[in-house]
């Protein structure tokens, strides 16, 4: 359903007639296998990175952020090659997704002063601005790498 969440605001930043439709949110289980092995197969991946230091983690789960995204837009890829484009997509910006991800950060401790009700708002924004954030990192990458 994270997937779904995902494709749901990036639906919605294209400018769907239907954004939000609930259906959508379940899409992810009509290609299931093909999602869930290569989400699971960049977390492994991350996790591997990750056992041989923390920064070297962090990097990787960088390059890897905008999977769900393509796979959204690729039916056609399947798992390394999703993963392999993310990385692509993500040489030369990994710092602005992390200094994206430290201001939501720096928010998700403010929500935690609301008594977790700041989070209502917080989650929405995080997914619309991450959705942005692909549409502005795809567009670049199309046009550096034309077909």
């Amino acid at each position: 359903m994270g997937w779904g969440f995902a494709v749901a605001f990036l639906r919605n930043g294209r400018g769907a007639d239907d954004p939000f439709n609930i259906s959508c949110l379940f899409d992810g289980y009509k290609d299931f296998v093909r999602i869930f092995t290569t989400i699971l197969l960049s977390n492994v991946y991350t996790f591997l990175w990750t056992l041989l230091l923390i920064v070297p983690g962090i990097i990787k789960s960088l390059s890897y952020a905008m999977t769900p995204f393509i796979l959204a837009d690729h039916p056609e890829l399947n798992n390394n090659k999703a993963i392999e484009l993310s990385m692509a997509m993500m040489d030369g910006h990994k710092m602005d997704l992390f200094l994206m991800n430290l201001i939501f950060f720096c928010w998700g401790i403010l929500c935690i002063f609301t008594l977790g009700i700041g989070y209502f708002w917080l989650c929405p924004y995080m997914q619309a601005s991450y959705a942005k954030f692909y549409e502005e990192l795809k567009a670049d990458y199309a046009q550096k790498n034309p077909m």
